[in-house]
């Protein structure tokens, strides 16, 4: 993934080529296609140091949508696709399949991780999904080990989860602020290892995503949440207090990413200055994951011809 003024500065000018009208009237030439799919172009390599400042926060793949429009066009056409995946992944469990999909959503505040949970998990069936905020342990929380809550939060067979933040706060803002001395957060690093690799061995799919957002456009989402009174209740003044400590931030992530990326659940740097690219990639990423999946429809165990000659009977 190229840096914002290759990859990012292209999306915007070249872009026009996908798609664009052809000098003939009525001609339309068909929009690129990536190299690869976005799973394998967005993946963290396991195993190697991480550079935030090398990946751009508002650059767009070769053959991606090229702008606004076509972003959101695009994540709407695949809409009818994500929720007859996400049917099939819960009709399975209904016959014994055990598998699950986990998205994890981590990044600085205004990243989009509620958007994402609006824009793109509301095309899904609300009562296959589960949902959880994880915001700072309560009481009870920090009374246990600090995997205590997302392991109450998982998702059931069939089901879709989806962490807006989650385990890894406690070794990113642990690590910042330090709430813990640096051998326990060392520790945990190890420890998340060891339960991630427990869920894919019980079936879950693990999607972690980092939404890479840049500081200018943080500043840009926070003051237009202070320009606007419908927004102020999605301000908190200690979001200014945490962008002094941003160089700390990064660091924390870069090492979380480092140390955190495995073959089985991998790491996913997703651009998140442009709202509809970020939607559209985090979609783009469900759905080839559940494609892979491949969930199918169980057989019925029940004489189907039977049941239809009784009932047009009745």
């Amino acid at each position: 993934m190229a840096k914002d003024g290759k990859a990012g500065k292209a999306g915007k000018s070249g872009g026009k080529a996908a798609g664009k009208k052809d000098r003939r009237k009525g001609v339309t030439t068909p929009a690129p296609a990536l190299r690869a799919p976005l799973r394998e172009l967005l993946r963290l390599p396991v195993g190697k140091p991480v550079d935030l400042s090398s990946y751009g926060a508002s650059s767009i793949l070769p053959g991606a949508p090229a702008d606004k429009s076509a972003g959101v066009a695009a994540t709407a056409a695949s809409a009818p696709a994500l929720a007859g995946l996400q049917e099939r992944l819960y009709a399975a469990s209904t016959a014994g399949d055990r598998r699950r999909l986990l998205l994890v959503l981590q990044g600085m505040d205004t990243s989009g991780k509620g958007g994402t949970v609006k824009h793109v998990i509301g095309f899904l069936n609300p009562s296959g999904c589960r949902i959880r905020a994880f915001k700072a342990p309560t009481e009870e929380e920090r009374g246990h080990p600090f995997l205590w809550r997302v392991n109450r939060a998982l998702p059931s067979a069939g089901e879709i989860g989806i962490f807006d933040r989650s385990h890894y706060e406690d070794v990113l803002i642990a690590r910042v602020r330090d709430l813990a001395p640096l051998a326990e957060i060392e520790r945990r690093y190890e420890e998340i290892n060891r339960f991630e690799t427990s869920l894919v061995d019980d079936g879950v799919t693990v999607v972690k995503v980092f939404l890479h957002l840049s500081y200018e456009e943080q500043r840009a989402r926070l003051l237009e949440r202070l320009d606007n009174p419908d927004k102020h209740w999605k301000f908190d003044p200690g979001d200014i207090e945490d962008r002094a400590l941003w160089p700390a931030y990064q660091r924390a992530y870069e090492i979380a990413l480092e140390r955190c990326a495995t073959d089985g659940a991998p790491w996913y740097v997703v651009p998140a200055d442009r709202k509809w690219y970020r939607n559209w990639a985090i979609g783009t990423l469900l759905r080839e994951h559940l494609e892979e999946l491949d969930p199918r429809y169980p057989k019925a165990d029940f004489d189907v011809a039977e049941c239809r000659r009784t009932l047009l009977a009745s």
